[in-house]
């Protein structure tokens, strides 16, 4: 053999060695965000049990306030659909990004729940109401921290699958940009919600 057939070769054997390794990393940091979703669903799935406890509480003290509890629920149901739909693509942009928004709905709906709440006192004042709103907020803490973790295994897997040269792998193979979970699409959003019970 020639040496530059024996360059050949081992250029070749490099190539083919990182084309491997840099496929097997864009597989991996894409496993890890699905493994970040799955701490999401987990605290989300919590989440939507909670919410027809508060609302089937609060029904009481709010007989007349049908719209708003049918509001919270519908959302809920809404925002359980998109996550059922974004646990089965946990890297699929449309879904992410239907979850986000059906979240966003349900968030709205809390927030107005707890609005009408807090006009009546011996609502504020129910051992039950109190427990559940304490569970959900709790919750919804775990939730925004596993929000963080998402995202930036997202940023990883983006940052990994968009760089020259494993852009080459991830083409070639289909490894697409996967969306980050936003609280927020709006300034209105952003405003920080004052709940008091």
């Amino acid at each position: 053999m020639s040496t530059t057939s024996l360059v050949l070769i081992a250029v070749s054997a490099l190539l083919l060695f990182w084309a491997v390794g840099a496929y097997n990393r864009l597989v991996r940091l894409k496993n890890v965000i699905a493994n970040a979703f799955g701490q999401i669903d987990v605290q989300l799935k919590r989440r939507y049990d909670l919410i027809p406890n508060l609302v089937e509480a609060a029904k009481k003290y709010l007989q007349h306030e049908r719209e708003t509890l049918e509001a919270v629920i519908a959302a809920r149901n809404q925002a359980r659909t998109a996550s059922d739909a974004a646990r089965s693509r946990p890297t699929g942009a449309s879904e992410v990004m239907a979850l986000a928004v059906a979240e966003q709905a349900l968030s709205g709906s809390l927030a107005r729940l707890f609005a009408v709440a807090e006009a009546y006192p011996e609502l504020k004042a129910d051992d039950t109401i109190r427990e559940l709103s304490e569970e959900l907020t709790s919750t919804e803490n775990k939730v925004a921290f596993a929000r963080q973790a998402y995202n930036d295994a997202v940023l990883d897997y983006n940052n990994a699958q968009g760089q020259f040269p494993p852009v080459l792998i991830a083409r070639l193979f289909g490894f697409a940009p996967s969306a980050m979970l936003q609280a927020t699409q709006s300034p209105a959003e952003r405003e920080a919600v004052r709940i008091q019970m």
